[in-house]
C-alpha cells in the first residue's frame, strides 16, 4: 500500500516553508480536522530509528511472563501508568471488551513541581533498563510534534497561535503502547481489537502501526481503512477539541477491527495530548459564530471531562 486514504500534510512544509506552503498546511489539517477528524502527517520531525526501537521494546514488554506484566498494574491510579491487562478496557457504551493489553507512560516534571501532586509517577519496568530513556525521548519528539499541529489548527480557526498549544503545556498527555494478541477463537462476537469509540483528548499521534486494521467511521455510515504507512503519523482530533471548537473540529468514531481474525499481533503507539485539568473548554466565541450563533457543547474543564470518560470506558 503506497497512497494513504485520508489527507497528507509534510510538517516541514509549515515549519520551514514559504508563507504560500504554511497556508496551504494550515487549510489542509483545518478542512481535514472538520471533514473526516484525520490526517496523515510526513516530515513530521520524530526520529523513525527511535519509533523502531520503540516497538521493539514494546514486543520484549508484552512477552513478559502475565505474572510479571500484573506486578505493574494498579501500582498507581487505576489506568493512568503501566500495565492495563487484557480486556480490562472497552468502548463507550459496550459491554464487549476491546481485545488489547496496553502501557501507560506519563509525564515527567522536575521534583517540587506543583503537578507532581496531581498526576501519577510512572512505573518503569526493571526487566528493561532501556525502557525509561527511549519512551521518555520518544514522548518528547511527540510532543514536540503535536505542539506544532496545535499551533495549525488555532491558524485554521484564527486564533492566537498558542490557543492551544498552550492549554497543553505541562498537559496530563499520555503515550500508550498497545499489543493486541492474535485473536483467540472463543472471544466475545462482539469484541473487535478497539470498539468504535472517539478519543477523548485534543489531538491523537498515532506512530505507524505494525499491521492495519484502524478505520474511520464516514459520514455515510461505512467504515474507511487508514492505512499503516512507513513515515508516516496519522492525528486525529479528540473530544476535547470538538467541544473547544464547538464542532467546527470534529472527533470522529474509529475502530481498530480483526482483519480476517487475524493471527498476527498488531502494535501501535498513541500519544494522546491532553490539557491541563483546569484548563476550560467552553467552545470558543469565535466557533459558536462559525456555527450559527449557537453555542452546542457543554461548559466544562478539562479535568471533569477526563475523569467523566475514563469511568465510561472502565479506566477509573
Amino acid at each position: 500500500m503506497s497512497h494513504q486514504s485520508i489527507p497528507v500534510v509534510n510538517l516541514k512544509s509549515y515549519t520551514h516553508g514559504t508563507a504560500a506552503d504554511r497556508q496551504h498546511f494550515v487549510a489542509t489539517i483545518g478542512a481535514a480536522l472538520n471533514d473526516v477528524g484525520f490526517f496523515s502527517v510526513e516530515d513530521h520531525g520524530v526520529d523513525m530509528k527511535l519509533i523502531d526501537t520503540a516497538y521493539s521494546i514494546a514486543g520484549e514488554l508484552f512477552d513478559l511472563s502475565l505474572e510479571k506484566k500484573n506486578r505493574y498494574e494498579n501500582l498507581v491510579d487505576r489506568g493512568h501508568r503501566g500495565y492495563i491487562g487484557y480486556g480490562r478496557e472497552h468502548a463507550k457504551n459496550s459491554t464487549a471488551a476491546d481485545l488489547k493489553e496496553f502501557w501507560h507512560v506519563g509525564r515527567e516534571l522536575p521534583a517540587g513541581h506543583p503537578l507532581n501532586k496531581v498526576y501519577p509517577d510512572n512505573v518503569w519496568p526493571t526487566e528493561i533498563p532501556e525502557f525509561k530513556t527511549i519512551f521518555l525521548e520518544l514522548y518528547r519528539q511527540l510532543e514536540m510534534c503535536a505542539m506544532t499541529l496545535l499551533e495549525g489548527c488555532a491558524v485554521y480557526l484564527g486564533e492566537p497561535k498558542d490557543r492551544f498549544s498552550a492549554a497543553a503545556v505541562h498537559g496530563n498527555s499520555v503515550l500508550r503502547m498497545i499489543h493486541y494478541p492474535p485473536i483467540p477463537e472463543d472471544r466475545n462476537p462482539a469484541s473487535i481489537r478497539a470498539g468504535a469509540h472517539e478519543d477523548i483528548n485534543l489531538i491523537t499521534l498515532l506512530c505507524e502501526a505494525t499491521t492495519g486494521g484502524l478505520e474511520l467511521l464516514e459520514n455515510n455510515g461505512t467504515w474507511r481503512p487508514i492505512h499503516a504507512l512507513k513515515g508516516q503519523i496519522v492525528c486525529d482530533t479528540g473530544d476535547m477539541i470538538q467541544n473547544l471548537t464547538n464542532g467546527v473540529l470534529r472527533s470522529t468514531t474509529h475502530r481498530v477491527v480483526n482483519p480476517n481474525n487475524s493471527r498476527e499481533r498488531r502494535f501501535s503507539m498513541p500519544f494522546f495530548v491532553h490539557p491541563r485539568a483546569d484548563v476550560s473548554l467552553n467552545p470558543m466565541a469565535s466557533c459558536i459564530q462559525r456555527q450559527g450563533g449557537k453555542s452546542l457543547y457543554r461548559n466544562i474543564t478539562a479535568g471533569e471531562f477526563l475523569t467523566e470518560r475514563l469511568r465510561e470506558i472502565g479506566n477509573m
